[in-house]
């Protein structure tokens, strides 16, 4: 008698956690079909049958193709694990080893989630809302590095250079696209990316000691 209680009793449990696994699965179907086929050519049904649901399921987790992709996002800066950053951040005062932290989060944030990143940019190029959303994801990157140099001691950026100059530097070196062109065509590791980037931004950004 007390088997079938226990067994209702963690009913609504169970529910949830295959909820989460089907949302899991499609968002990992969906992840792979927009990478092999692009994501203008990746239809919901297409991320249905590979996540092996219905259609209207795929509609029921995730609303449309776009909120899918949304999802994606979201958990592209999950991936390189943000509290880590902030953890690390606020252990190490030196602007030297903080510029390190932040070269580390985005070296994580690109090897983890850089194919999400790139298919978000394609999908941009149809969708007014993702289009929107990709630059308020850029805007917080800066407004992220801007807090962090903000905090900065007198005269620790380079003399040359101010605040906004210092994040557009950053940004033209740490995206994307480098690490793709480096990884990728030119078949470094992601940690010697890591270290040419912190070494070249040290190098442009840091003023040199007193």
């Amino acid at each position: 008698m007390t088997e079938e209680p226990a067994r209702r009793r963690y009913d609504s449990l169970r529910r949830t956690a295959q909820a989460q696994q089907t949302s899991a699965d499609i968002a990992r179907a969906a992840r792979t079909l927009f990478v092999a086929k692009g994501w203008a050519a990746t239809t919901v049904r297409d991320v249905a049958r590979e996540a092996g649901v219905s259609v209207p399921t795929v509609y029921a987790a995730y609303g449309n193709k776009n909120g899918l992709t949304w999802a994606l996002a979201d958990s592209a800066d999950l991936s390189a694990d943000v509290a880590r950053l902030l953890t690390e951040l606020e252990a190490t005062p030196e602007p030297p080893r903080q510029l390190a932290v932040m070269i580390a989060y985005d070296r994580r944030l690109f090897e983890r989630a850089g194919e999400v990143i790139v298919l978000l940019r394609e999908a941009c190029r149809t969708e007014p809302e993702l289009a929107q959303a990709y630059r308020d994801a850029r805007i917080r990157a800066d407004d992220a590095h801007r807090q962090v140099l903000s905090t900065w001691p007198p005269h620790t950026l380079h003399p040359d250079i101010d605040l906004e100059t210092a994040l557009d530097i950053y940004a033209a070196l740490c995206n994307i696209d480098v690490y793709t062109e480096l990884t990728v065509e030119r078949h470094w590791p992601p940690a010697r990316v890591e270290k040419w980037w912190e070494r070249a931004l040290t190098r442009e950004l840091l003023a040199e000691p007193r």
